[in-house]
């Protein structure tokens, strides 16, 4: 049985560095993967289109998709506009089989990435106990993304830092600025400032923004193409096609 193609479906964004952050990190995850067709769509604002891609892939003969969503969350797209997106092109591609991945957290691998970035920004081990952590995600209002997020900043916060509060860049507060001056009026001697967003963009700019202008002392930078989340693209992958191999044999 023939594998079948990756696409990752980002959401797409008017920052070019944003689409070339996506890029880089598929780049990586065929890297890892030699032999794997691994194919990019967004869903607004860059080309291709995810019902573009889905067309080319079907007229060049290809019959299985897992469409995997570059999102760290379940919340809207992943929910509603990536499954409509798909419902759409499987009515016009009947024999094109696709199955949608799941997001990509919560995982230990983008607890890893984060720590990661944070000890490319100068963090070191024996900083932690002085230092607290702001955690910036994008921001949701669905209730499961933003119990995540709370969950991963409980999580990260017994690895040794000495407090670690969750912030959001949308939709909700408390935004980057705001949890970096709470622990400071806690007492917490320096304070790191750490995005929970995959690319570049104008949520991972105001995050950067209320960092500097709340005096953080340490910014890491987004999650980028950073190793781990390459092999985490694949590991859903394969819990997926796992899932489309035991269907089709059934």
């Amino acid at each position: 049985m023939s594998r079948p193609v990756l696409l990752v479906i980002a959401h797409g964004s008017r920052d070019p560095r944003h689409a070339a952050t996506v890029h880089a990190l598929t780049e990586r995850v065929r890297a890892e993967r030699p032999g794997l067709r691994v194919e990019t769509a967004f869903l607004e604002f860059n080309a291709p289109s995810v019902p573009r891609v889905l067309e080319r892939l079907a007229a060049r003969g290809a019959d299985e998709v897992v469409a995997l969503p570059l999102l760290l969350t379940r919340a809207f797209h992943a929910k509603t506009d990536i499954p409509s997106v798909l419902r759409e092109a499987h009515a016009r591609l009947p024999r094109l089989h696709i199955r949608q991945a799941d997001v990509l957290g919560p995982s230990p691998l983008l607890n890893a990435t984060v720590g990661r970035r944070l000890r490319e920004a100068g963090i070191r081990p024996g900083d932690l106990p002085r230092t607290g952590l702001v955690l910036a995600s994008a921001g949701s209002t669905d209730p499961e993304a933003i119990a995540v997020i709370a969950e991963i900043a409980r999580e990260l916060r017994h690895t040794g830092w000495c407090a670690v509060r969750p912030a959001f860049a949308s939709a909700l507060l408390p935004r980057t600025e705001d949890a970096v001056r709470a622990l400071r009026a806690d007492g917490v001697e320096r304070v790191a400032v750490a995005p929970y967003v995959i690319a570049p963009g104008r949520l991972p700019d105001r995050i950067a923004a209320g960092a500097e202008a709340a005096g953080a002392d340490m910014l890491a930078d987004v999650l980028g193409p950073a190793p781990e989340l390459a092999r985490l693209l694949l590991d859903r992958y394969d819990e997926a096609r796992m899932t489309v191999e035991a269907s089709l044999s059934a």
